[in-house]
C-alpha cells in the first residue's frame, strides 16, 4: 500500500493537469516549501496534518487541504481507508462519485523481506498526480472536510519485485476525465489503461528511509 509520499517544492516539470493552472501550481509550491520537505503521511488522531488535493470545483481544478483517510462519525475510520483497490472500484463504481488528484513527486514503499525503502517516481523534478476517491467527513472537532483515499493497482513486472502494488498515476491528458467524468466502470477501466501508458517511465531508487527531503535519483 502507499502510506507515505513526497512533494518536493523544487519540481520543474508539472505533469498534473493538461492545462497547467498557475494558481494550483503556485499553491502547491508554496505548501511544499512551508512543509519543508517533510514526508506526507495519513491524517489521524495524533497527526492532524492536512495534505493538498486537486479537486473539481465548478468545472475547474482547484486546490484544497484534505484529510488522508476517511472519517466516520467524527473519527478516523476503523477500517483501512488510506488506500482503495482499483479492483474494488471496478466491482463497485459507486465509490467513484467524487474524485481528486494527489500531487506528488514520489512515493515510498519498503521492499520485503530485506526491509529496504525505495522511492518511486517519474524522474527528478517531475510533479504528477495519483488518482484518489474522496468523500466528505466530519473531523473530531466538528468541522466538515474533504477526505481522500489513494487508488492502488497491481504493479507492472519491473516494479513488482520491490512492491506488488502502486498508485494509479493519472497522465495529464486524462486528468480532466478523472476529475469530471461520470462515475462508471468505464471510468476506472480507462484510468487504468491511461496509467499503464506511464509504466515504462516509473523507476525506483533505494533510500535509507522514507523521511526527509532526499532527492529522487
Amino acid at each position: 500500500m502507499c502510506a507515505s509520499y513526497g512533494l518536493d517544492p523544487r519540481f520543474t516539470d508539472a505533469e498534473l493537469l493538461a492545462e497547467a493552472d498557475d494558481a494550483v501550481l503556485d499553491g502547491l509550491r508554496s505548501w511544499a516549501e512551508h512543509n519543508a520537505g517533510e514526508t506526507l503521511r495519513p491524517t489521524g488522531k495524533n497527526l492532524r496534518n492536512l495534505n493538498p488535493l486537486v479537486t473539481a470545483n465548478d468545472g475547474t481544478a482547484a486546490l484544497e487541504p484534505a484529510w488522508w483517510g476517511f472519517l466516520v462519525d467524527g473519527q478516523p475510520a476503523k477500517f483501512p481507508s488510506i488506500n482503495t483497490r482499483s479492483e474494488r472500484l471496478q466491482d463497485r463504481p459507486g465509490a467513484l462519485r467524487s474524485r481528486g488528484l494527489v500531487p506528488a513527486t514520489g512515493w515510498f514503499e519498503m521492499q520485503k523481506p530485506d526491509r529496504i525503502w525505495h522511492e518511486f517516481g517519474l524522474g527528478r523534478g517531475v510533479l504528477f498526480g495519483m488518482a484518489a476517491v474522496t468523500q466528505r467527513g466530519r473531523t473530531p472537532d466538528g468541522e466538515w472536510i474533504t477526505c481522500y483515499s489513494i487508488v492502488m493497482r497491481p504493479a507492472p513486472p519491473h516494479l513488482a519485485d520491490i512492491h506488488d502494488r502502486m498508485p494509479v498515476l493519472i497522465p495529464t491528458a486524462f486528468a480532466d476525465d478523472w476529475l469530471h467524468g461520470d462515475p462508471t466502470r468505464d471510468l476506472i477501466d480507462e484510468a487504468l489503461l491511461a496509467a499503464a501508458g506511464l509504466d515504462e517511465r516509473v523507476a525506483a531508487a533505494p533510500r535509507d528511509d522514507d523521511k526527509g527531503a532526499q532527492t529522487l535519483f
